[in-house]
């Protein structure tokens, strides 16, 4: 009774305020849906896969440069988790009142409409979700590299491949995919615990290199900024949640828990890592380390302890890879499902419960980006210049979003609802505006790009609109 409400009231708000909207929710209706074989764990285990990634074997060192201060230091770390404890609350409430394989897109669509979830669909396809993919791709690469180099471009060669193997993976079936990740994941933590404990029993403060002692940084420092925005880049990945929310057994209500779950998990096994690294080689020597897993490891184990950590980040870099090709080519399902110019990737293969076209052309799209940036000087760093200001800048249309639907659709039942309304979801709004500004400040070529892509959707979206109208989709 409560879901058909829920839909009753979806359907008068529409029918009263927008024909596109109209078309959206009854074309939604006649299409192949997903089915919900996924399981609060298989969740948990995609989030925690996408976010506990190859940042953490590198921010820390950077952050401890702009704090100066152990207790600062895991200050910083401890924020981070409650800013993306209150994202995640806040990405609950739309994915349980709203639960569509869409996520954001979905969002965005019923907060402002068919032009503007076009233009998030666009950039997810084109910049965000497969710019992501290429850089995970490349982390790999340059680690398999310093392993054994297979030539010039060896790294974007190694990227590639991870790319193809697993796209094909995850269009092989959800159940491969899930599995393959809950394997991944399994292996991660194996290395992560390893790394803890290694860390803390077989070395001590005193086989560290002396350094130079950094200067502390007080509470108003732009440095504190800094190492605010290193620690939210290594925990972003968990706002992939909302593109699973309608795969869910069990309904949509079981994403809350997924989220906070993992938000928490996430937190804790980056506070123990940031335990390690300060124990070995306090905060002086974090902040003097360019890889600061591979020092620690290194003053633990010797080489091998080097070669370990190097095997460790690969796997990181792999596990993230999975997880955001298993959630990405969610997004283009949803735009071939409302955009008849892009229908052919809206089907969903029933025998595999995967959207296989939108993966081909994810997987079509990261590749072509991974040999863009093989002509760049660094793969990784074209490919953070290429995503990170469009990325920031829907994450916080997208919290945005939620002031919206409570306006606008207000007699809709919301499962959960963010506590403390409205004043978390403005602290995550601000938050999100902030990383906007700072990665605009450090941008590179490759922002300029991604611009351009944005509005070459813009014309792209005219043009489509020209050759079919919403109510096409009834048909």
């Amino acid at each position: 009774m409560e879901k058909s409400k829920n839909l009753a009231d979806t359907v008068i708000y529409d029918r009263k305020n927008s024909t596109d909207s109209l078309a959206y929710v009854e074309s939604a209706k006649k299409v192949d849906t997903p089915k919900q074989v996924l399981s609060v764990t298989d969740a948990i285990v995609v989030i925690v896969g996408i976010v506990v990634g190859a940042g953490i074997f590198r921010t820390p060192s950077i952050v401890a440069s702009n704090t100066g201060s152990w207790e600062l230091f895991l200050t910083v770390w401890f924020v981070g988790g409650i800013v993306s404890l209150i994202g995640a609350m806040c990405y609950a409430e739309l994915a349980t009142t709203f639960p569509n394989t869409g996520g954001d897109y979905h969002f965005l669509h019923r907060a402002f409409g068919r032009r503007f979830a076009f233009l998030f669909a666009w950039a997810r396809m084109s910049i965000i979700q497969t710019g992501s993919i290429a850089l995970l791709a490349f982390i790999v690469g340059d680690y398999m590299s310093e392993l054994r180099s297979i030539g010039p471009y060896s790294s974007s060669i190694y990227a590639g491949g991870v790319v193809v193997t697993l796209t094909v993976v995850n269009i092989i079936g959800v159940r491969v995919g899930t599995a393959t990740q809950k394997f991944l994941v399994a292996l991660q933590f194996v290395g992560l615990l390893i790394l803890i404990l290694t860390g803390v029993l077989m070395a001590s403060p005193e086989t560290s290199a002396e350094v130079i002692p950094v200067q502390e940084a007080d509470g108003t420092s732009p440095a504190i900024g800094v190492a605010l925005i290193m620690v939210l880049l290594t925990f972003g990945g968990w706002n992939e949640a909302g593109y699973i929310s309608a795969e869910m057994r069990g309904g949509s209500k079981k994403m809350a828990r997924v989220m906070i779950i993992s938000i928490l998990l996430i937190t804790g096994i980056y506070l123990l890592i940031n335990l390690a690294y300060l124990y070995v080689l306090g905060i002086d020597g974090m902040a003097q380390s360019e890889a600061v897993a591979v020092d620690v490891m290194r003053v633990a184990m010797g080489d091998r302890g080097a070669v370990f950590i190097g095997l460790l980040v690969i796997l990181a870099a792999l596990t993230s890879t999975n997880a955001t090709i298993f959630t990405g080519a969610r997004t283009n399902h949803a735009l071939g499902r409302d955009f008849p110019a892009f229908s052919f990737m809206g089907r969903w293969t029933a025998a595999t419960s995967t959207p296989v076209n939108a993966l081909l052309v994810q997987g079509v799209v990261a590749t072509a980006l991974i040999i863009v940036g093989s002509f760049a000087r660094s793969g990784f760093q074209s490919m953070v210049d290429f995503t990170a200001p469009i990325f920031w800048f829907f994450i916080f249309c997208t919290g945005l979003a939620l002031f919206v639907l409570r306006y606008k659709e207000p007699r809709v039942h919301r499962p959960f609802k963010v506590p403390l309304y409205p004043i978390l979801p403005l602290i995550f709004c601000i938050s999100s505006v902030y990383l906007l500004y700072s990665s605009l400040l450090f941008a590179g070529r490759g922002t300029w790009l991604a611009i351009g892509i944005l509005l070459l959707g813009t014309v792209f979206f005219l043009f489509e609109k020209k050759l079919s109208r919403p109510e096409q989709n009834l048909k």
